[in-house]
């Protein structure tokens, strides 16, 4: 696979290891043979990052830097640095030299394989156990309710095809479930072992608190993932479920004042009422976000989930020729031309190839284990 490299590194207060991490990434750069670039996003540090960054961009045009006003967090780090790169591949990395910029070469390697994200497993961790078991706990937990099988959902060495990046939508701290975003965009995701190193200088901007967070942005992912586009499912199932709980303790305390039994001051009544009640909510709030899904549906299909558009007839394009460069050879709509795909269809990637009879996709090329949620 071709084409320029981006490598994205947010850093915060990094002044100690961004130039060694520079030289690392420039002389497995120039191993793989392809053209790169350098995005450093500085997310706000405070002890001279910036300055250090300006002194290694200067004369030098595969670096760019990107400057963030405060600290606002990885996610809006890796937002910014995505919008600014160049390269039809990404790669993300930490700026404290844990990760070995040599090792994403096997990652790129690994998109020639069909898959379209490739996450990094870190091999034996060099950091404290008080960072190494939580870790291995929250990758657990994200893997059985996800159904996505890796070992390392937070390790910040990753390989991205550029469709990846322009079709998810990333903040608050959601940087850790990319992954999971991904797959559940269609895209293929698989990992790749890497090595980790102990950490040269500075020291670790990650405590406790993010293990919390990260449980209820998982709750974040999970909702938008399996009911973004049919959220009574949800409300509306938990509703009914309550409010037929609710009916039912009712007509049982009912039967008792039949009975000629006292049921004003008995719990099971305010329970009764409280669950038919939060049900009827629940249900309302599921039509409300029927609601908002149908407003969406207007504007028309997705467009991120469209890989490419084929139409009848058409044939495979010769390497390195752009899908708008075959129809004009085609002269507009002839047969075996690719043609500009409806209002709110995706359109065919520039440069990649089409398929046509006996034609194959990357994707539909890639290996059976692909994972998916």
């Amino acid at each position: 696979m071709e084409g320029t490299v981006s490598i994205v590194v947010p850093v915060l207060n990094e002044a100690g290891s961004v130039e060694p991490l520079l030289a690392e990434i420039d002389a497995a750069m120039r191993e793989l043979g392809r053209p790169y670039e350098v995005v450093f996003v500085d997310d706000g540090s405070d002890d001279g990052t910036f300055a250090v960054l300006e002194g290694l961009a200067e004369g030098r045009a595969s670096v760019r830097i990107v400057k963030l006003r405060r600290n606002f967090g990885k996610s809006a780090a890796l937002t910014h640095g995505f919008a600014v790169a160049r390269g039809e591949v990404v790669v993300t990395m930490d700026g404290d030299r844990q990760d070995d910029p040599a090792e994403a070469l096997k990652l790129i390697a690994r998109l020639d394989d069909g898959y379209d994200l490739v996450s990094g497993w870190k091999q034996s961790r060099q950091d404290p156990l008080s960072k190494t078991v939580p870790s291995r706990l929250f990758n657990w937990t994200v893997r059985r309710a996800t159904g996505l099988t890796l070992h390392d959902f937070n390790c910040g060495l990753k390989v991205y095809r550029r469709e990846v990046l322009d079709a998810i939508t990333i903040y608050g701290e959601l940087h850790r479930y990319i992954p999971v975003v991904a797959a559940q965009q269609g895209f293929r995701v698989t990992e790749e072992r890497v090595a980790h190193r102990r950490r040269a200088a500075g020291r670790s901007k990650y405590g406790w608190q993010r293990y919390m967070r990260g449980y209820l942005d998982l709750l974040t992912v999970l909702f938008l993932g399996r009911y973004h586009s049919r959220p009574q499912h949800l409300f509306g199932g938990l509703g009914t479920l309550m409010i037929f709980a609710g009916a039912a303790i009712l007509a049982y305390m009912t039967v008792l004042k039949i009975l000629g039994e006292a049921i004003g001051d008995r719990p099971l009544l305010l329970l009764g009422v409280l669950l038919v009640i939060v049900g009827i909510q629940s249900l309302s709030v599921g039509l409300l976000g029927e609601l908002i899904v149908n407003s969406r549906a207007r504007s028309g299909p997705e467009r991120a989930w469209v890989e490419r558009v084929v139409e009848p007839g058409a044939v495979r394009q010769p390497p390195g020729t752009s899908a708008v460069g075959v129809a004009r050879q085609a002269g507009g709509a002839e047969p075996g031309a690719v043609v500009a795909a409806p209002p709110g269809v995706g359109l065919p990637v520039a440069g990649a190839p089409v398929a046509g009879e006996g034609a194959t996709s990357p994707r539909a090329a890639a290996p059976a284990d692909a994972r998916r949620p």
